[in-house]
This record gives C-alpha cells, structure tokens and sequence, in this order.
C-alpha cells in the first residue's frame, strides 16, 4: 500500500515518475548499487523517474551515468556506458536497463583485470594512471628501516597517500582500519600509508592518540613545508604529482602496475575486498 501512495503522489507530481509502475523491488533498492556513495543513489533515484528507455552504468570506485528517453535500450545503454567512461580510467559496466538490474555481481570484483604478464609489466610507462607501473618510492617500513616501493611487488599494494592535518583523511581512517581488520594477516595484500606534509612521528603519534593499528609507512617528508618525494634512483618529484588533492590512493598489482586509483576518501573501504583478493589471486602471473 505505501509503495501505490508513493506512485500516485508521484504520478500527481511528475509524469516522469509513471515509469515506476510496474517495476520490480530489485531495481528499485537504492542501496544496492555499488559503491556509488550518496551523490549516486540520489542520481539513481532521478533515474528510475525517467522514461524509457534507459540505462543506469557504475564503474569501480564510485562513477556513474546514466542516460533516459532513448528510442531503444541498446542506444540508452551505449551512452549511458559511454558517458560514465568519460569520468574514470575503470571499466564501466551496466546496472539496470529499462525495468530490470543487470548487473553481474559475479563479474563485478574483475573489473580491474585483466592484469599484465610480468613481461607486459616490464614494458609498462612509468606513472600514475592505470596500466601503468607506478613510480618507484623510496621510504621506510613501519620498523624504520629504508625500503623501495618496488620490494613489495610481488603483493598487491593498497598506496594511501594522506596526513592528519586532511579533515577528509582522517575521517576516511575507521574505514581503512575496517578493511586492515578483514585482511587479518594476508600475506598478498598490503596497505602502505604515506603521511604527506608532516613527519612520520607526528602521524604515529596521531593514530596511536586514536587508537588505530594500520601499517603507517614513513614517506620520508620530514616537516609541513617539504612537498618532495623521493625516488628509489635518488630523485625527487613533487606529491601533487601523485596526488592533486589528499587522500588520494593507488592500487598495484603484484607487478607494481596501477590497476585502481581513488582521489577523495572512500566511503566503504571493505566494498573492495573482492577486488583486492581478485588481484592477489590473479595478477603476477
């Protein structure tokens, strides 16, 4: 009976609403969309006001589009994926068309494959977009002791860059300490969390002061005025090359090559659990 109130006040409201009659419950969940955070749901709620046909896309880490009143579902669904690509280097995929969800949950934690061969990898630009083998950092293990990014290449590697000075980045900590938790003691997986713009006493001091166990790593930087990073061959590039706004984080395959990048905190860390066990499992062959 409540859901028929809401149609007819819909239908009084909006003529654009009257594609919900007749729609399944599934599509109709909100909060079953994926890792879309709020400003998604809001814009899927728009969508299932829209008339047909149309076509919902998400791709991992949170972009969608989706595109309405098309002459037929394969046109709806073609722009619809095309324009939820022009917003990330990931694969977007289908959500819902016209009156039913598509999505295939199974194929969902893949979609950072296919991953490179290790000769593929070899071959692979040095930067910071996906495909690509990120930069080689020099840092210290959370023991203290000097260490090149590239000693961890043979895990997947979960790069966060922040400091606790970054409200955003501190409010994203509870989910990373839930995602370290799940992992437990995965010997394939690894965060390593960079503070930018501040020492690595001040940034151990502030999680121990909040009672978090994460693996902070020392990025080197040594104070608030310094921005450089330095590089396993003994140069130096600057953080806003890594990371235009902070948090920003990076996942590496096995072969230290980008298959995952995230600017802005994540809303959902253990969303991406499957995923991470995906590349541990099927990267660095």
């Amino acid at each position: 009976m409540q859901f028929f109130r809401a149609i007819l006040s819909c239908a009084v409201l909006s003529a654009a609403c009257l594609p919900m009659l007749g729609v399944a419950a599934e599509i109709r969940d909100i909060m079953a969309v994926p890792q879309v955070g709020n400003a998604g749901r809001e814009g899927y709620r728009v969508f299932l006001q829209q008339p047909l046909h149309r076509a919902f896309a998400i791709a991992p880490g949170g972009a969608w589009s989706w595109k309405a009143d098309a002459p037929s579902a394969s046109l709806a669904e073609e722009e619809a994926l095309q324009a939820c690509g022009e917003s990330t280097e990931q694969q977007c995929v289908l959500y819902a068309l016209d009156n039913q969800v598509v999505f295939d949950a199974k194929a969902w934690p893949k979609l950072w494959g296919p991953y490179k061969s290790k000769a593929e990898a070899a071959r692979a630009k040095v930067g910071k977009h996906r495909g690509q083998r990120f930069y080689d950092l020099a840092i210290k293990s959370p023991a203290g002791k000097p260490l090149k990014l590239s000693a961890l290449r043979g895990k997947v590697v979960l790069l966060h860059f922040w400091g606790t000075w970054c409200p955003p980045c501190r409010q994203e900590m509870p989910e990373l300490q839930k995602l370290n938790q799940e992992l437990g003691q995965s010997r394939d997986i690894q965060l390593v969390l960079l503070q930018m713009r501040e020492d690595g006493d001040t940034a151990r001091m502030w999680a121990e002061n909040q009672r978090f166990s994460l693996p902070l790593y020392d990025s080197g930087i040594a104070d608030a005025g310094s921005d450089l990073l330095t590089l396993a061959d003994g140069k130096q590039i600057r953080d806003r090359e890594l990371a235009m706004v902070f948090p920003t984080t990076y996942v590496l395959d096995k072969q230290g090559v980008v298959v995952f990048s995230h600017t802005g905190p994540v809303h959902g860390w253990p969303q991406y659990l499957p995923f991470l066990r995906d590349a541990a499992a099927r990267s660095g062959k």
